[in-house]
């Protein structure tokens, strides 16, 4: 049997085992094991007397993946954004952000709707976890929405959406694992998440005024606020934009000079910074213990999956399924263009039955390489490329597109997890509940994702100017 039949018949397998409830992490690191057994047995003819080198060798392989890949200084990353988000809620950030937009864009029709879409923008903008945003938004924004009589179902879909921005808007979680994955900049991705981050919100706005306009019972608008209420209501939210300028400043520094420092320190200075703050706020033990326990459930959880799917990625190398599925893409009678679209819709459907993280570690180490291969390999100019770009900002392109393919899939039946957690804050809704409300969405983050495609240049204005 050749290695690569080897590839498809257990990874076959392996999409069986999610099918049927397994967790990502442990049914890749189970098919990737398995994987790297057969191979090596194979590679002595499936003798018996073998049997007990092929074990040995197969989970010593599989062994070092662990160590060797979350050793990586850029996971870091990945605990300070999401301890930056439990401490911005802990520490009363979060309520003061949407009390800020609450004051400044309630009196539009649906206007609280919009109001939480911002808030939750702005608290995306300091957490790297879209689950958390959607959690401290389900507390904060829908009592507030039902309070002046909103539909409970579209009060829950708006913050489920407005959770996923976080997957896009830096620090993102979601965007520092591609970055690893495909071995590209940090820096750069977490630059080009901005510009299409704040679209996608202003996409969801529209949306909801849209909505409150024809259906004007879905979300009546707040007024009576004065100048002056909406100006104090500003102070009390201004700490995040110092944490959001702090971290723009490490990863890129707008005067034209060298970055004052890594992204992995700027996280950590953020948390430093949110940390005091909350401190100042009056943040007692408890509430610190309770950032630090959920920012580790978090963290252990993503380090989880990073795990399964590596070893399990590191068999699909063995196996030689990259290549092969690259050749095949680019021997397509296609163009690149309908190519990628079939891509981004075939992670579409894979999103409604797979985690966002889980999703992307198992496909890009395949898809990547093929949308490389596409484009005309790593080093192709911009002049010589199929999607008008050099290797590098293809890279940083696709990436920007995959990560917002995993923000819709955040919402989608039957796996969406904002929804899920949505409802589990939330007692006196179910998940059908959330479901429904949420459906509005999928048509702003079609849009969204046809306008990122068509106008590569939303995306890669940003990391452009730090080249």
């Amino acid at each position: 049997m050749e290695p690569i039949e080897i590839g498809l018949w257990v990874s076959g397998g392996m999409l069986v085992l999610v099918v049927l409830g397994m967790r990502v992490a442990f049914a890749a690191a189970l098919a990737g094991l398995v994987g790297l057994f057969i191979i090596f047995w194979s590679k002595r003819g499936f003798d018996p007397e073998q049997l007990g080198w092929a074990i040995t060798v197969a989970a010593k392989t599989a062994g070092q993946v662990p160590h060797s890949k979350v050793a990586s200084h850029e996971l870091s990353l990945i605990p300070t954004f999401i301890l930056i988000g439990y401490l911005a809620y802990y520490a009363g950030l979060t309520r003061a952000l949407f009390e800020a937009a609450k004051r400044w864009i309630a009196w539009l029709p649906g206007g609280l709707a919009v109001s939480t879409i911002f808030a939750t923008a702005g608290f995306a903008a300091v957490s790297g976890a879209s689950v958390a945003t959607a959690a401290v938004f389900a507390r904060i924004g829908i009592p507030e929405m039902l309070k002046i009589g909103y539909n409970k179902q579209f009060a829950a879909g708006v913050v489920a959406a407005g959770g996923t921005l976080a997957s896009l808007i830096p620090p993102s979680a979601i965007l520092v694992i591609y970055a690893i994955i495909v071995e590209q900049d940090v820096g750069k991705l977490l630059l080009a998440g901005f510009v299409p981050g704040a679209f996608s919100a202003v996409i969801y706005a529209l949306l909801i005024v849209g909505i409150a306009v024809v259906f004007k019972s879905v979300g009546p608008p707040v007024s009576g606020f004065t100048w002056r209420e909406r100006f104090a209501s500003l102070p009390a939210a201004m700490p995040i934009l110092l944490v959001v300028v702090i971290i723009i400043f490490f990863v890129y520094n707008p005067f034209g000079e060298k970055a004052w420092g890594t992204p992995t320190e700027g996280g950590a200075l953020g948390a430093f910074i949110i940390f005091l703050m909350a401190l100042g706020r009056g943040m007692r033990w408890a509430e610190l213990k309770s950032a630090l326990i959920e920012t580790a459930k978090l963290t252990v959880m993503i380090f989880t999956i990073i795990w399964g799917v590596l070893i399990y990625v590191r068999f699909l190398g063995f196996a030689q399924l990259p290549d092969a599925f690259a050749d095949w893409i680019t021997s397509l009678h296609f163009s690149p263009w309908a190519i990628l679209v079939c891509i981004l819709l075939a992670y579409a459907v894979l999103g409604m039955f797979m985690d966002a993280i889980g999703m992307l570690l198992l496909t890009l180490p395949v898809v990547y390489p093929a949308v490389m291969a596409l484009n005309g390999g790593e080093f192709v100019s911009a002049e010589d490329s199929a999607f008008g770009m050099n290797g590098t900002m293809c890279a940083i392109w696709f990436g920007i597109l995959v990560v917002k393919m995993a923000e819709f899939c955040l919402i989608t039946p039957p796996i969406g997890l904002n929804c899920f957690v949505v409802a589990g804050v939330r007692e006196d809704l179910s998940v059908q509940d959330v479901f429904k409300g949420v459906t509005p969405f999928f048509i702003a983050d079609a849009v969204t994702i046809g306008l990122l495609v068509a106008f590569p240049a939303i995306v890669l204005w940003l990391p452009s100017l730090a080249s």
